[in-house]
């Protein structure tokens, strides 16, 4: 029964609504109606069991039913196709509009004669000091810019552009990006949490925000959905979540439905669907630009990591 149809007098008392009574729903399942906080907690002895049943079922059709495409992030904004996995791999950050831009449309933009300006927002490319570039994401982290909160965030934890580790105020920048409603910042949030990092260790905490993030479209906190339940000896609810990660291109969720269907644990026809799911997927981020420019950068990056040892 939806909360649409669920029946308009007191489950407690029987009082019908009218004018004078306004009956108001059960917040966690949305089966039943009642007229007043005292029926409410008069019946719920009674209701808790068919409460606790559908509100699971209603939490289930939200985590199943939302972030079944790829949060807008993963996608080039020049191109506006899906970046391969890994999306480092396959794409370069620029910290002047923090966009990542895939290495099609990179080299696009350098063919063009746009050698020296961000291929998205034409923002000369200075070698800045990490003191400058620290100075930019600031001023869009000023702005509340989620992405800009999120990549400082970043830079704490990692100790990257001039800063020292500090991971208690990593977990305070991701906290307030993801109050803007950052995809990554739910995810690195849920990561603190499962290891202890910043943050008293709260595992239960840690698969909240991995189902935030999943639901927004998060690959890989879909993924390790999918291992949670798997640790937890529930086979049935982690292939349906590496089904939607594999259908979205990562190969890591494919390989292991395969492992599921050889040990018995998920049908030939889920294994099917995940294939062809994820072969959608992977053609979805193909272009002739990409795969031009692939090979180029791959040899610049290891050039760099060659002159950086």
């Amino acid at each position: 029964m939806s909360g649409d149809q669920a029946v308009d007098v007191c489950a407690n008392c029987g009082t019908e609504s009218s004018d004078a009574v306004k009956l108001k729903k059960c917040n966690a399942c949305h089966l039943v109606k009642y007229c007043s906080v005292g029926c409410q907690k008069a019946h719920r002895k009674q209701h808790k069991g068919a409460c606790k049943k559908r509100a699971a079922e209603l939490k289930d059709e939200q985590l199943y039913g939302q972030g079944l495409a790829r949060s807008e992030r993963d996608s080039c904004p020049i191109c506006t196709l899906p970046i391969p996995f890994p999306l480092a791999g396959h794409s370069r950050f620029f910290t002047c509009c923090m966009k990542m831009v895939c290495y099609g449309c990179g080299l696009a933009a350098q063919k063009r004669g746009m050698l020296e300006t961000c291929p998205f927002c034409r923002s000369p490319l200075k070698h800045y000091s990490a003191s400058t570039t620290l100075a930019r994401v600031q001023a869009r982290v000023d702005a509340n810019d989620p992405d800009a909160i999120s990549f400082l965030a970043n830079q704490y934890c990692m100790g990257g552009s001039g800063l020292q580790v500090n991971a208690p105020r990593a977990v305070e920048l991701w906290t307030k990006a993801a109050e803007f409603g950052s995809t990554e910042a739910h995810f690195e949030l849920g990561t603190c949490y499962s290891k202890g990092e910043g943050v008293a260790q709260d595992k239960s905490k840690a698969h909240r925000y991995f189902e935030l993030a999943a639901m927004q479209g998060h690959v890989i906190a879909r993924h390790y959905l999918g291992n949670h339940e798997t640790a937890k000896g529930n086979p049935g609810r982690s292939v349906r979540h590496y089904l939607i990660s594999a259908k979205m291109g990562l190969e890591a969720s494919l390989e292991t439905i395969k492992s599921m269907f050889v040990a018995g644990q998920a049908t030939k026809m889920q294994y099917a669907e995940a294939l062809r799911g994820y072969q959608a997927a992977i053609k979805e981020t193909k272009s002739p630009e990409r795969d031009e420019a692939k090979p180029i950068f791959d040899r610049m990056r290891k050039s760099r990591q060659q002159q950086s040892k």
